[in-house]
């Protein structure tokens, strides 16, 4: 039984800083923040769970299946995610790359104290909590300094697990699956590292966040492992018996001067390779999201839609469906896992060559971070633009990737990864 109390606080902006702060004392902390992108799907500005009251965590073997058995037990709110290499129980694949983080495969918990907040207005969600709980906490909350800055203790040197010219050769060998007709796109992706490196978490997301300002922005951490993600893109939403599923492929950098910035964003919309990415991998949710819709139900509201964000522009589908009361919230994620915009077409093809030419385990980048609500909504992101860290192994690290078709360059492809790298570098070598 959940204790529900709603109030409202004028200076939401210094509450939210100071809720997150206040977090930080406990081992299992999701913190999901819109930045105040007010889109058509958009439910909540920000959310918190902290503080585990159960939780699972496994391997990819039955993952989804255990996840399922976890979610219909609580029927209670829940927070985590889904890594990549869930892919491996989806499609009897294997990973054998190199995994300096050591994430589990799953993660989810069922938080004792929830916050929503919508606006000015917090509603809190305590679970077996009396009402001096909730007043203590608040106190608590209210007497922080959400001002305060932590230096990163070392300097640090970014390392590239692919050099640029072994990125080249790989990205040939790619191409030629392509024109083979073995596959007809596949986002690769290549990691940047550190090791020996110690980092200030909540710091680092903050100054993250603050330079990308992103729609599914989150700080995750469970025990001393932490995600830092600026991410622009939503997974999966379920929405009573409505699913949305927001792809983005297509980035174009962002100008100062707002005449340069205005045509690139306009180069972006009409760029014939990058509307092409977009459409293949629009097709490719939809018939991800067939495995569940009601007949008919599958619709692409908007197709190549460009949206600006702090660092770049963005090419973003919407493609939606309706599903059937009776169907599994995990059996929707599990028919669409991992997402389309992170694979590739086929998209089995795709998983194997890319897992064979990546140099490391993707892990929980580019898998999904989010909740499932008691009455069995829920809702997604992608884990892009983020930095990854374990604590007790100070290793830092963040990947970038793109969309490789038969009219990808080389040369091109590398430069965007650069581009898309920008903020998570800048941050950590300050």
């Amino acid at each position: 039984m959940r204790n529900k109390t709603v109030f409202v606080k004028e200076e939401i902006q210094e509450f939210k800083q100071q809720l997150l702060a206040w977090s930080q004392q406990f081992d299992d902390v999701v913190w999901l923040d819109s930045n105040h992108h007010k889109q058509q799907y958009s439910s909540y500005d920000a959310v918190l769970a902290v503080d585990a009251f159960t939780a699972i965590q496994t391997d990819y073997v039955g993952a989804f299946e255990k996840l399922e058995e976890y979610q219909k037990s609580t029927k209670d709110w829940l927070f985590g995610y889904l890594t990549y290499d869930l892919k491996n129980t989806t499609e009897e694949l294997q990973s054998n790359n190199y995994d300096g983080l050591a994430f589990p495969d799953l993660y989810f918990f069922q938080p004792k104290k929830l916050f929503l907040i919508q606006g000015n207005t917090v509603e809190t969600l305590y679970l077996h909590a009396v009402e001096e709980d909730l007043e203590n906490d608040l106190k608590a909350i209210e007497r922080l300094n959400s001002n305060t800055l932590f230096e990163t203790v070392d300097k640090i040197y970014i390392q590239q697990r692919i050099p640029e010219s072994a990125y080249y050769e790989k990205l040939k060998i790619l191409l030629a699956h392509i024109h083979r007709g073995d596959i007809y796109e596949a986002n690769f992706c290549q990691e940047f590292y550190a090791e020996n490196t110690t980092i200030h978490p909540l710091d680092t997301y903050r100054k993250l966040n603050a330079i990308s300002k992103p729609p599914f922005a989150t700080f995750l951490k469970l025990g001393d492992k932490f995600l830092l993600s600026a991410t622009p893109e939503r997974y999966l939403k379920k929405e009573g018996c409505k699913i949305i599923s927001q792809p983005i492929k297509g980035t174009a950098k962002r100008a100062s001067d707002p005449n340069k910035d205005e045509a690139l964003k306009q180069a972006l919309a009409s760029d014939d390779k990058e509307r092409s990415e977009n459409i293949m991998i629009v097709d490719l949710v939809r018939n991800d999201l067939s495995h569940t819709a009601t007949k008919g139900s599958v619709k692409v509201e908007e197709l190549c839609k460009i949206y600006s964000f702090e660092q770049v522009h963005q090419m973003i589908s919407t493609v939606v469906s309706e599903v059937d009361p009776a169907t599994s919230p995990v059996s929707i994620l599990q028919t669409t896992f991992p997402m389309g915009s992170m694979t590739g077409v086929p998209k089995i093809s795709a998983l194997e060559i890319i897992e064979n030419l990546e140099e490391t385990k993707r892990g929980l980048y580019s898998g999904a971070v989010g909740y499932i609500t008691p009455s069995g909504d829920f809702d997604f992101n992608v884990v892009i633009r983020s930095i990854l860290y374990n604590e007790s192994k100070h290793y830092v690290s963040y990947s970038v990737g793109g969309a490789i078709t038969a009219k990808s360059t080389p040369q091109k492809e590398y430069e965007e990864c650069l581009v898309k790298a920008k903020a998570m570098r800048e941050v950590l070598e300050n």
